[in-house]
């Protein structure tokens, strides 16, 4: 059976990036006679309601659906696949517009509103109270900032860094800055082709990922009707353990050895709470701040600091897993996906190819 690999990754944030080195290899394939196949991750203005178009995927977890997608279809003889995102957040909408096409859930239901009432249940299920709650928002943050020092490295600066105004409360949970900031133009594409192809084109292993595993789950319902099971979060474990048992491996304990680098889902912070428990990276809550001293758990400082693409942060998360794994030391990348309030989970894990 034909291995999936991951040969390009490629974006452009707000007209900065280069998106050429993957648009020369897709010439490259169709020059050759291979057929192109496109997955395409749908813009805030498809309409959230409408039914999802074959090849086409939504939500914060459409980008994971669409990489399982990309592995089937090259397993089954397809030679290369490439998911395509782009969204102009920032400057291909009105202001009004924005807010509209968000109001997934109804001008009476705010995300944010809906998203503190499912922390509200999830705090009550894990016995702890709002303040340490917050308390745990705040040590999240602090670890997005010194991903995203990283990341930026030199041309870091505190200007970058939200101000005061995004540190007030929004809701009774969050504040500003614990919440996805998707004001962003993006343009995203992740070229995958089977090892055959790989080898075909002379790509250097070292310039290939294999795509191990996907685990995906999808509960029925969406939104504040969905809210009770979802803040259980047993379809994301279910989604974790399933993405762990086809790789063959134990990403928890890869991770905490240095060996694997992560990019949790932080649209809210109730969703890396969960992932952390889920993964079985923390046992209980209570160990997360001591855990967040010791690990990062993004590799782009999480969509509150890297900002996000509505359907697109884990594209732009998987583009740069892509990259960070190529150039450091570790062996395996883990993507998570929260689609929704959280009613779709996915958890996608990229691995260094064997030499």
């Amino acid at each position: 059976m034909a291995r999936a690999q991951i040969i390009s990754a490629a974006k452009v944030i707000d007209n900065v990036g280069c998106m050429q080195h993957c648009l020369t290899l897709e010439q490259r394939i169709i020059d050759l006679g291979h057929p192109l196949r496109q997955l395409h991750i749908d813009p805030l203005s498809t309409d959230w309601h409408s039914p999802e178009q074959p090849d086409h995927f939504r939500s914060g977890c459409g980008p994971i659906e669409a990489l399982a997608r990309a592995q089937q279809l090259i397993q089954e003889g397809t030679p290369a696949v490439v998911i395509c995102g782009e969204d102009n957040i920032k400057t291909g909408y009105a202001r009004h517009q924005r807010l509209e096409l968000m109001e997934i859930y109804g001008q009476q239901q705010p995300i944010t509103e809906a998203y503190n009432a499912l922390a509200l249940r999830f705090l009550q299920l894990h016995q702890i109270d709002e303040s340490h709650f917050r308390q745990l928002a705040h040590a999240l943050f602090d670890n997005y900032c010194l991903s995203y020092r990283n990341v930026l490295s030199d041309e870091f600066s505190e200007e970058l860094l939200p101000d005061a105004r995004w540190h007030q409360p929004l809701t009774s949970l969050f504040r500003g800055v614990d919440c996805a900031n998707p004001l962003v133009d993006f343009q995203g594409r992740l070229l995958i082709v089977s090892d055959q192809l790989a080898d075909q084109l002379a790509c250097p292993i070292e310039q290939r990922l294999d795509i191990r595993a996907v685990g995906l789950s999808r509960l029925q319902q969406d939104g504040p009707e969905g809210l009770e099971q979802i803040a259980r979060y047993d379809h994301l474990e279910a989604a974790y353990q399933d993405c762990c048992r086809e790789a063959k491996v134990d990403f928890a304990d890869e991770f905490k050895a240095g060996q694997g680098l992560l990019e949790a889902y932080t649209c809210y912070p109730v969703v890396p709470m969960a992932f952390l428990l889920a993964s079985g990276l923390v046992d209980v809550l209570e160990q997360i701040p001591a855990f967040l001293q010791r690990h990062s758990i993004t590799v782009t400082g999480g969509m509150n600091l890297a900002k996000a693409a509505w359907n697109n942060p884990a594209l732009n998360a998987l583009i740069s897993m892509h990259h960070c794994l190529l150039n450091g030391d570790e062996r395996y990348g883990m993507v998570h996906g929260n689609g929704g309030l959280g009613y779709r989970q996915g958890v996608a894990l990229l691995a260094k190819v064997d030499r």
